[in-house]
């Protein structure tokens, strides 16, 4: 099995990394589906970081050098600041929580209204939809998310310091 996993790490990472970021968005989409779960605006950005994960990966696989690496490093720490904002915000009291007035909308509702940068800046300011734990499998979706996007995180920054 080890050396499974080494041949992949060393041969096909790339794609490894598009597939199980793939994965991660088709598994969290057919949750909403199958339970009937609303994701919050948080959980969307969540998946949009994910698609940022697979469409570096897929072009590191083209462009196996540094700045491929560097890129889905980008893309992963992204995604860890998104879902270590979702954590922070679930774990918030109830009176910090109504402070709060940045998840009222559906992600695309707010992208529609005040375009992508100012929904995404909303979208992170948090809200009570957002504080959700919504299914939980030992952890959250966000806390999931968290170390997916760390391990991406650091197996493309050894990656980049072996290439």
């Amino acid at each position: 099995m080890l050396k499974l996993i080494k041949e992949v790490y060393q041969n096909y990472f790339e794609i490894a990394s598009a597939i199980s970021a793939g994965l991660i968005i088709i598994f969290a989409y057919a949750l909403d589906q199958i339970f009937f779960l609303q994701a919050c605006a948080m959980c969307i950005l969540t998946r949009y970081a994910f698609g940022l994960v697979l469409l570096t990966s897929l072009i590191g696989h083209f462009f196996k050098n540094n700045l491929s690496y560097l890129v889905t490093m980008l893309s992963a720490f992204a995604g860890i600041f998104v879902t270590s904002k979702q954590i922070y915000i679930q774990n918030l009291s109830v009176n910090e929580l109504s402070q709060l007035s940045g998840c009222g909308m559906p992600f695309h509702t707010m992208v529609d209204y005040f375009g992508v940068i100012e929904g995404i800046r909303k979208t992170l300011g948090g809200g009570p939809s957002c504080a959700e734990d919504g299914m939980r499998f030992i952890l959250n979706f966000a806390e999931w998310g968290l170390i997916f996007f760390i391990i991406y995180f650091f197996l493309n920054l050894r990656k980049l310091f072996k290439h």
